[in-house]
């Protein structure tokens, strides 16, 4: 009586839901409702039972490992850098040790060639004082056929007198006004068949290496011989010192 009166019931409330046209499929084992969730029909049933800590708990321990994994990234990184660190290091290292064992064997050459530095040492010290002490020095011989030379035609030198500077002294200046710095003096006696022009004298002089001022100091006439004696006085400065000890030092 109970299974013939709950069958129709159970009949009644599962009908048959067709789908209207140009509607889509729906999956064998499942039905339909209008306004309502789909109801499966004849699917495996499936159930979550895991509480909620559970996933909570999964996906901290996701996040972790990703965390670990960072920082094993890192330290490999951090590692890899510290050994490339450690090679250049060695290598600077490698580097200075030879070029300290160079440096050494470049003195124990230089050790056996101590007598000959020596040497270089004291013919550098005497040339420099060759050089100070020859730099005041003039050439007279040539700078009196260049005097000579200057003088015209006939007249000859018969006297020299020269003052010039020393390498422990300095030479005297002039105290008159407008006259120019001189480190020698030159004063000569040239005899002269005729009666000598002054001015033409000192303009030939001009010419000389190093000229200063020039000026005559007295013209004189020997009866004897009608010749004229001019004595003539020539101011020198710095151009005319010769410098050869100095370019045996450059």
């Amino acid at each position: 009586m109970t299974e013939t009166l709950d069958k129709p019931a159970v009949a009644s409330r599962i009908r048959k839901v067709r789908p209207a046209k140009g509607a889509p499929d729906v999956p064998r084992g499942r039905v339909r409702t209008a306004g309502k969730a789909a109801l499966i029909v004849g699917g495996v049933p499936r159930a979550d039972l895991l509480p909620t800590e559970v996933l909570v708990h999964r996906r901290q321990r996701a996040t972790v490992r990703r965390a670990w994994l960072g920082v094993i990234v890192v330290a490999a990184v951090v590692a890899l850098g510290v050994a490339v660190s450690a090679m250049d290091s060695a290598s600077s290292a490698t580097q200075l040790r030879s070029a300290q064992d160079e440096g050494t064997a470049l003195l124990q050459q230089q050790g056996q060639y101590s007598e000959v530095r020596s040497v270089e040492s004291r013919t550098s010290l005497a040339q420099a004082a060759q050089a100070v002490g020859g730099a005041p020095a003039i050439d007279w011989s040539t700078y009196l056929k260049k005097a000579q030379g200057s003088l015209p035609q006939g007249v000859s030198i018969v006297g020299v007198t020269v003052d010039s500077a020393s390498p422990l002294e300095s030479y005297d200046q002039p105290t008159t006004p407008l006259q120019g710095a001189r480190v020698a003096t030159l004063t000569f006696e040239a005899d002269s068949p005729t009666l000598p022009s002054i001015p033409d004298w000192l303009d030939r002089v001009r010419g000389l290496p190093g000229f200063v001022d020039a000026n005559a100091n007295s013209v004189t006439l020997d009866s004897n011989t009608g010749h004229y004696t001019v004595d003539m006085t020539v101011h020198i400065n710095e151009k005319a010192f010769d410098g050869k000890y100095s370019e045996k030092t450059k």
